[in-house]
């Protein structure tokens, strides 16, 4: 049987290689970053350390990465995949990428007397683990013909889209309807909650209705479920419309919805929501009505209910948790995680992720608590703990104080909207009535 090296082990490529080891292929793998192979290996992968390695040892080698940049390092870079290609490989590339990157790649395989198929998929993580993938395939038909059976191992359909750099243009022109139908998807339901609709009554009528989509069988009950787990990201979301915008200009294509989405999603990323599934884009549309676009009838009156007592009866406790909280510094360490994200060359950002642990709220914000050292002034991405339903929220540090082993900082906190303020007052509450009797004076 044909000897496969598959490259790049994430949400999509991770499954895909599943695939090919349950059916019987030789596979060689390789990710650039450590730990995500280990199932693999139990399936009976090969392991190798450097793209050239994999490239040496491969009959069909498989590409599935994030972005451009990703592709460069792992082709050209130090024991890059054409440091070790052998002639005669067929490279299959599932990653989306730019036509014009992929045209580049199918040039140099040529002249290293190799084959180059860009074969993007449609069909996110839950596709890529039944292998119900559809592939859209530009290059040489007899290339493809030789391929096919590779390829639907891990799909079940591979749909010719012309020669190279078509499989990739016509990825790009799929995404762009993806992300129009999801937003058009939120913003249905955002006019539906304003308007008093149950949420999931709506849901039924898209799906009923001339609206009904596969994005709104795949994003409606993720949405009721406020399930943002990533079955494709917001960040990847935003990275193909990018792509697209940068296409149709090339292609002098008007594309004014397309602008309009690529513009909702980048306050999405802004607010820190780009690792989670691209249907948490509703946040955005959350903070801009003040009430949540996916309650149902009776989650929406708990909410009345919370907000009136919060209002009423709830000003004496929040009162004196305020004054508890000022005067004895109840020690609450509740888990959380920061993104801190770094400016580099070309408008480009780089980031890392921190733990990280709440410590007390104010009126202006929170102070968290880690080991690292941060800045004043630079902004921080904070994600709470699931429990409490809360979308990741952009703070400034405006405070640094130093104790033993760690670092605090006053956060203020940007783009959190009112009802969101009442739940996290709640939610550090009741962590507060947990602590009761074993909260620590804090000098």
């Amino acid at each position: 049987m044909v000897k496969i090296g598959f490259i790049g082990l994430g949400v999509m490529g991770g499954p895909m290689a599943a695939n090919l080891l349950r059916k019987g292929y030789q596979v060689t793998l390789y990710n650039r970053t450590p730990g995500k192979m280990d199932k693999l290996l139990e399936l009976g992968g090969d392991q190798t350390q450097t793209p050239a390695a994999l490239a040496r040892g491969s009959e069909i080698i498989i590409s599935m990465v994030s972005h451009d940049d990703a592709i460069r390092e792992i082709y050209y870079g130090d024991n890059g995949l054409f440091s070790g290609l052998m002639p005669g490989t067929v490279i299959i590339d599932c990653s989306t990428i730019s036509p014009a990157l992929v045209r580049q790649l199918a040039a140099e395989s040529a002249a290293r007397f190799s084959d180059f198929l860009d074969a993007p998929v449609t069909g996110s993580k839950p596709a890529a683990e039944d292998g119900s993938l559809v592939f859209m395939v530009g290059g040489d038909r007899e290339v493809l013909r030789r391929a096919e059976e590779v390829l639907l191992a891990m799909g079940r359909k591979v749909i010719p889209m012309g020669p190279s750099g078509s499989g990739a243009t016509a990825k790009l022109a799929h995404n762009t309807i993806v992300g129009i139908n999801v937003a058009g998807l939120v913003e249905g339901m955002a006019i539906a909650a304003s308007g008093g609709i149950d949420a999931a009554s709506f849901i039924e009528l898209v799906q009923s209705g001339g609206a009904s989509s596969k994005m709104a069988d795949m994003k409606g009950p993720k949405l009721l479920e406020r399930d943002f787990s990533v079955q494709f990201s917001l960040s990847l979301m935003l990275k193909d419309l990018r792509l697209s915008s940068e296409l149709s200009d090339g292609l002098k294509t008007p594309t004014p919805i397309l602008e309009t989405v690529k513009s909702l999603f980048q306050m999405g990323e802004s607010m820190g929501l780009g690792d989670l599934d691209l249907s948490s884009v509703a946040n955005c549309y959350e903070q801009w009505i003040n009430k949540r676009i996916t309650s149902h009838a009776e989650d929406r009156q708990g909410h009345q209910e919370f907000a009136a007592s919060a209002e009423t009866a709830g000003h004496n406790h929040s009162e004196s948790a305020a004054d508890r909280r000022r005067s004895e510094r109840v020690e609450l360490q509740i888990p959380l995680k920061l993104s801190i994200y770094q400016w580099e060359q070309e408008g480009a950002f780089s980031g890392q992720l921190l733990e990280g642990t709440l410590c007390n709220l104010s009126d202006s914000g929170l102070q968290i608590a880690t080991v690292s050292p941060l800045e004043l002034d630079m902004f921080v991405v904070i994600h709470f703990p699931k429990d409490s339903e809360l979308p990741p929220v952009t703070g400034r540090i405006i405070r640094i104080e130093t104790s033993v082993n760690q670092f605090r900082y006053g956060c203020l906190l940007t783009g959190l909207a009112p009802y969101q303020r009442l739940q996290l007052e709640s939610y550090i509450n009741k962590h507060i009535t947990a602590a009761d009797g074993n909260s620590v004076p804090h000098s």
